[in-house]
């Protein structure tokens, strides 16, 4: 089951998160934050757009969110998508899965854009593969950048790649966007 989340989720979906920033470059955060920052952050994203897990049997399984790609108005259409899957929980199915439910309900917010910062290696290592790269590829998202050795953790240097995906017609006039909050209705009334 895909759901929204909600802050009391924070420390569930912490426990997810934890482990790619103590193991992994996947992300460049060095440091675990604190359950109260993981609650502001899902706040802050729930605001303007959605935060999904895909839950089964009262536990989550994976998250993912759309956020900010630049803060500028004629930005609006684009996005910044970010998933965790739980580390029992990769290559089952759950990222597409949560992929697929976000992509539907930035479509009913008129997003036209997907856009994924994904960290990257010539030379996979004991903290980062290129599945990431893999995953998004799969799910129809195209390499459209690469920033070199642009981040530095575990005493190596790691690359950056840009990969985006359209997912609506770029219009001269596009259709406004509506907020989460509009949308967030419009799902509780659909079910």
């Amino acid at each position: 089951m895909i759901r929204i989340a909600t802050e009391n989720d924070a420390e569930e979906l912490l426990n997810i998160y934890a482990p790619y920033v103590e193991k992994t470059a996947i992300t460049f955060e060095y440091e675990v934050p604190s359950v109260e920052e993981f609650r502001k952050r899902i706040r802050n994203i729930l605001k303007k757009y959605p935060y999904i897990v895909e839950e089964k049997e009262g536990e989550i399984l994976g998250y993912a969110y759309a956020g900010v790609f630049k803060n500028r108005a004629a930005y609006d259409w684009a996005v910044e998508t970010t998933i965790y899957v739980r580390e029992d929980q990769r290559k089952s199915g759950v990222g597409r899965a949560l992929y697929e439910g976000l992509e539907n309900i930035l479509k009913m917010q008129n997003i036209l854009n997907l856009n994924a910062c994904i960290a990257y290696t010539a030379v996979e290592d004991e903290h980062l593969t290129n599945n990431s790269v893999q995953f998004h590829d799969h799910m129809g998202y195209r390499l459209v950048g690469r920033f070199q050795q642009c981040g530095n953790k575990f005493g190596r240097w790691y690359d950056m790649v840009w990969m985006e995906k359209h997912i609506g017609e770029h219009k001269e006039n596009p259709e406004k966007i509506k907020p989460f909050t509009e949308i967030r209705e419009e799902l509780k009334n659909n079910k």
